[in-house]
C-alpha cells in the first residue's frame, strides 16, 4: 500500500510523519531500542509480514534512521540506530507514557524506563523551559521561525 506523503507540507510535524508515520515502523524502532538487531528477530517479535518489514526496514535505512552492518558475531546483517535514530528516543518514551496514561493496563504501567546508572525511574516525558521549568498545554505557543519564509 502507497502511503501519501507530506513532502509538499512546509511542516516539521509532517516531514517527521513522512519516515516514522506509520505503526509498523515505530514498533520496528521500539524493538530497536530494546536491542534487536537481526530481521528474524524483528519479524518473529512482531509477527510482521516478512515483505513488510523488508520495505520498513529499508526506508529506515534510506532515511538515515538505522544502518545495516556486518554482525560481529555471525554472517548476518544486522540493523542499528543512528545518531538520527536515538533521536528519536524521546518521542517512543512519551508516547509510551501518553499510552500509560490514556491506555493503561489495569496492573500498572507494562514497563518502567529506569536510568541505567542508578536503576531508578525516568521522570515521565514532559515539555519544560529552558530553566527546567515543567510547562503546560497553554503554557507553549508556536512562533514562525526562519524556515517559514
Amino acid at each position: 500500500m502507497k502511503y501519501k506523503t507530506f513532502d509538499h507540507m512546509n511542516c516539521s510535524l509532517a516531514q517527521t510523519l513522512n519516515v516514522i508515520g506509520d505503526r509498523w515502523t515505530l514498533l520496528i524502532l521500539r524493538d530497536a531500542f530494546f536491542g534487536v538487531r537481526r530481521f528474524s528477530q524483528f519479524a518473529k517479535n512482531l509477527e510482521i509480514a516478512k515483505n513488510i518489514l523488508t520495505a520498513r526496514l529499508n526506508f529506515l535505512v534510506e532515511e538515515g534512521v538505522m544502518k545495516r552492518q556486518e554482525s560481529s558475531e555471525t554472517t548476518h546483517l544486522e540493523y542499528v540506530l543512528t545518531d538520527a535514530g536515538r533521536a528519536l528516543q524521546p518521542i517512543l518514551l512519551s508516547m509510551t507514557h501518553w499510552g500509560d496514561v490514556h491506555r493503561p493496563h489495569p496492573d500498572g504501567d507494562r514497563i518502567v524506563f529506569v536510568d541505567r546508572e542508578t536503576g531508578k525511574p525516568i521522570r515521565k516525558m514532559s515539555v519544560m523551559s529552558q530553566d527546567g521549568k515543567p510547562l503546560g498545554f497553554r503554557d507553549v505557543k508556536g512562533t514562525l521561525g526562519p524556515g517559514m519564509k
